[in-house]
């Protein structure tokens, strides 16, 4: 027989644990809450230019990966979209001050941010960087950029590995297109940013004839959708759409409307991995 006094003291326990538990789902609920009645999400996408996200000169409308992501999350969400436009200096910042709700925002999962954010478990890309760099550099190896200058946009998540590991002399700029005009004004040997943002630059424009990317993908990691710390109820929402968006194959075919090469392997993978969960 359990003593009276540890009887009292683990119901007090309990209860505690009880307000604990309910005061935490409360936190959770609280975004999407918010969303469901104002009938609206604020999704915080990165415009870098190029297919992941961009401007429509004609429109002044958002289009690419992560806008189209952003309006699709919306309608599976039963809401309205307002997109704003992040930087990788402020993106962090937008989220945790309530600027947005949810960030798109060509960020890929790492230790580091999952510590202070939360997010939908399910990745809707991978992404490795790449450099671009002078095809007369004669760098063809990470460890030639070794007490070099190379530019990255700040708070990349490349910053770290390309000066502790490879001993890089790491300059952050305000964004991808301030690094990549640093690169062609000479201030850097390299430009690191994500593959898919470097490659069909180099590919497809001609002011980039003289650069190449010989580098093998630099710490490729999944991309996904991040919401604030301890906000579960919201993450579980947005990841049962992206795990929707891999079942009906919507991603693999938004990746192919909007010309983006080579496919990512991800895809395919996730599709047929998920085609038989509900």
């Amino acid at each position: 027989m359990i003593p009276p006094h540890r009887t009292k003291k683990a119901r007090r326990w309990l209860g505690l644990a009880a307000l604990t538990v309910a005061c935490a789902s409360a936190h959770a609920d609280a975004t999407l809450d918010k969303i469901r009645k104002q009938g609206r999400i604020v999704v915080g996408v990165m415009i870098s230019g190029g297919q992941f996200g961009s401007i429509d000169p004609a429109t002044q409308r958002f289009v690419g990966w992560n806008p189209e992501l952003a309006r699709d999350l919306a309608r599976k969400l039963g809401v309205e979209l307002e997109a704003v436009q992040v930087l990788p200096s402020n993106r962090v910042q937008f989220l945790q001050a309530g600027k947005v709700d949810v960030l798109i925002a060509s960020m890929e999962l790492n230790e580091s941010r999952a510590e202070i954010l939360g997010y939908a478990p399910t990745p809707h890309y991978r992404v490795g960087g790449t450099a671009a760099v002078l095809k007369s550099s004669g760098i063809k190896h990470w460890e030639d950029l070794r007490g070099k200058p190379v530019c990255v946009s700040q708070g990349s998540s490349y910053a770290k590995p390309l000066g502790e590991q490879y001993g890089a002399l790491v300059k952050g700029f305000k964004g991808s297109s301030e690094s990549l005009l640093a690169l062609r004004g000479g201030n850097c040997v390299a430009a690191v940013h994500d593959a898919p943002l470097v490659l069909p630059l180099l590919r497809t424009n001609a002011e980039w004839a003289d650069y190449a990317a010989p580098l093998p993908d630099l710490i490729p990691a999944p991309s996904v959708i991040w919401v604030r710390k301890g906000e579960t109820d919201t993450a579980a929402a947005i990841d049962k759409v992206v795990q929707d968006w891999h079942r009906s194959g919507w991603l693999i075919a938004t990746e192919k409307r909007l010309g983006i090469t080579p496919a990512n392997p991800l895809l395919p993978e996730l599709q047929a991995r998920l085609k038989g969960v509900k």
